[in-house]
């Protein structure tokens, strides 16, 4: 009986979205870009990777192709004809350029509403909301009010928090209010409290999430965030793939922040992971229990979070690398009637201007023993991942989406 792998590779997007101009993305191309820098020399790093991109399995499925058929340009060192698989492009139709509008819209949901922002001013979040968070969490006040990189700013002001007890509280581009605190020192536990309370009252402004970002360490030099971060997240408009598997009998294995995503909707089991290595060790242990029917999907965070924010252009290649080292574990766990898909939410550029999201297409590679190779084209909305898993796993189609299986 068929099972079914969904792998996203957070922020491995490959090229310009046709409205990316509308985003100040137009000419973005993560993999494509990251690819470029290696091929001259620029993603060297000493004692982490040297040379030209090496990717040779996601290759294989048809990465290079993708993005040829993405942008009409294949990068050095990939190639335009893989080697089986099937491959093709994502094309988001929902308006965000953010990880809930991604991963709704890739299981079967597009995204029918705007998001809600918080301004690029300094203070940025309002008066009444800030006021009536300090009362309501009995804060001694928040640091911070501000849009900024989340390593960024906490190694500004981490020292100040333990100090005095107040978190820190910043935004992005996305649709998010996020609050960083000391695991120890302020309390992992009071810091998910606060972040539910700063959830509720988020919630009518349409901000689509709010993260607690604990971290650890005693000063600037060794502030670090850890793996207990949480997600806590507007649910859905309606089921998605998740809930449409549970509800017909079968597993649905949330791996990384798959389950804060989609609200917990649809979950039979649950499990976490810190780190690229360990977010596929816990993969390769959900094929390994999962039964007939089973859909298992994981968000490979690190891409986005470690590398794409920070603009870290070698860091992104050695984990793209790193990565593509272990897909043959992947490969070699699926039975026959396995479905292996690869894909992404959005784009991340490490070259591009700023710390946030780019608004790009992203691959979809897809392997199973039982598939034929082939091309799938430019779908037109990521709804068509989700409707494609549907009828693997014997699911009736969904309203959204046309599966191209």
């Amino acid at each position: 009986m068929p099972r079914a792998i969904l792998c996203i590779l957070d922020s491995v997007g490959i090229g310009g979205a046709p409205d990316a101009e509308a985003y100040g993305d137009a000419g973005s191309n993560t993999v494509g870009h990251i690819a470029e820098a290696a091929a001259a020399g620029k993603a060297d790093r000493d004692g982490l990777r040297q040379g030209s991109l090496r990717v040779p399995n996601m290759d294989a499925m048809g990465l290079g192709a993708a993005i040829g058929l993405s942008t009409g340009t294949v990068p050095p060192g990939l190639s335009a004809t893989p080697e089986g698989g099937r491959f093709g492009v994502g094309r988001e139709v929902s308006k965000g350029k953010d990880t809930p509008s991604g991963h709704w819209e890739i299981a079967g949901v597009p995204v029918p509403f705007e998001w809600g922002y918080f301004p690029q001013t300094e203070p940025t979040f309002p008066d009444d909301l800030i006021a009536a968070l300090i009362e309501k969490a009995e804060l001694p006040g928040i640091l911070g009010n501000k849009h900024a990189s989340g390593t960024e700013i906490i190694a500004e002001l981490g020292e100040e928090s333990i100090r005095t007890g107040k978190p820190i509280c910043y935004t992005s581009i996305d649709s998010v209010f996020q609050i960083a605190a000391h695991e120890t020192h302020f309390g992992l536990d009071r810091l998910y409290r606060v972040c539910e309370i700063a959830f509720w009252m988020t919630s009518p402004l349409q901000i689509g999430r709010v993260i607690a970002r604990p971290f650890i360490g005693e000063d600037k030099a060794s502030f670090k965030r850890t793996g207990n971060r949480r997600d806590f997240a507007i649910a859905p408009p309606e089921p998605t793939l998740l809930d449409r598997n549970q509800a017909a009998g079968n597993q649905v294995y949330a791996i990384g922040k798959i389950s804060d995503i989609y609200a917990g909707h649809g979950v039979t089991h649950k499990m976490k992971g810190t780190g690229l290595m360990q977010l596929f060790d816990k993969t390769l242990e959900a094929v390994e229990m999962a039964a007939d029917r089973a859909f298992i999907m994981t968000n490979f965070v690190d891409f986005d979070s470690e590398f794409g924010h920070r603009r870290d252009v070698p860091g992104y290649a050695d984990a793209l690398e790193k990565f593509d080292a272990r897909l043959p574990e992947l490969i070699a766990a699926l039975k026959h009637d396995d479905l292996l898909i690869l894909t992404a939410d959005h784009g991340n550029d490490p070259t591009w201007p700023g710390t946030d999201h780019t608004r790009e297409q992203v691959p979809i590679l897809l392997f199973s023993p039982s598939l034929s190779a082939g091309e799938i084209g430019i779908r037109s909305t990521f709804a068509d991942i989700g409707e494609s898993i549907a009828q693997w796993l014997g699911l009736a189609p969904g309203r959204h989406g046309r599966s191209f299986l």
